[in-house]
């Protein structure tokens, strides 16, 4: 048999269990970690753990350790497979309802800028960018980064979380020690996306935009579209 055609069901048995489904389309807008969602959805932990399981036998979803406390992980479905995005829904809420977005990071240097650029581009919706300790400028290979992918960055500054965040702001949290520092009472997306700086190449950063877009796409409903070349402030 087609090894595909073998996936495929293997994808769709996996998702006929009404709370691997809720585990899916809880993970479209933005990654979790085991703990989040038993406590969001009201499973059991070890339940859960079994759910993850097939799932990640079905390669839907990956656990990756987090870059801040290496005691935690996180779930995100594997939304760069094209087996994966046909088999699942566009996001299953509405998240962002209007809302400004405000991408954090932790340095508020690279991803987060990229991610606001990014978001202005493709949504009309208010953007704006902070990191819970911001640097004094925005990284150069972050702003490199940009320049080949149609940003401009090179004016873009750098600010606090306090300075940024207002109470109907959608946060989203680009960066595994923003979202373990921030105010659990905080409700924000967390998308656990690697760290270009610790890297430092321009496969890294390049790598870090492709991932930040590809769910900048998901959580806007918008088609991929040649990208003007913007200025982000």
């Amino acid at each position: 048999m087609d090894e595909r055609l073998t996936r495929r069901a293997r994808v769709h048995a996996a998702l006929g269990e009404p709370a691997r489904l809720a585990i899916v389309d809880r993970l479209v807008p933005g990654d979790a970690s085991p703990g989040e969602l038993a406590q969001e959805l009201g499973i059991a932990t070890n339940l859960l753990a079994h759910h993850v399981r097939v799932l990640q036998d079905a390669g839907l979803v990956r656990r990756v350790p987090s870059e801040g406390d290496r005691r935690r992980s996180y779930v995100q479905l594997r939304m760069e497979d094209p087996l994966v995005r046909a088999a699942i829904a566009p996001a299953a809420t509405d998240s962002v309802g209007g809302r400004r977005v405000v991408f954090v990071c932790t340095h508020n240097s690279a991803r987060s800028q990229l991610a606001a650029a990014s978001w202005a581009r493709l949504s009309p919706v208010p953007v704006a960018c902070a990191g819970t300790h911001p640097a004094a400028r925005v990284h150069p290979g972050a702003v490199a980064a940009g320049r080949r992918h149609g940003l401009r960055l090179g004016r873009a500054r750098t600010a606090h979380v306090d300075q940024v965040l207002a109470p109907a702001d959608l946060v989203v949290a680009v960066c595994d020690n923003a979202h373990e520092e921030l105010d659990a009472g905080l409700s924000r997306l967390h998308w656990s996306i690697p760290d270009p700086v610790r890297v430092g190449t321009d496969e890294a950063f390049d790598a870090a935009y492709d991932e930040i877009t590809r769910r900048i796409h998901i959580l806007t409903d918008a088609p991929p579209r040649p990208a003007p070349v913007l200025e982000v402030n």
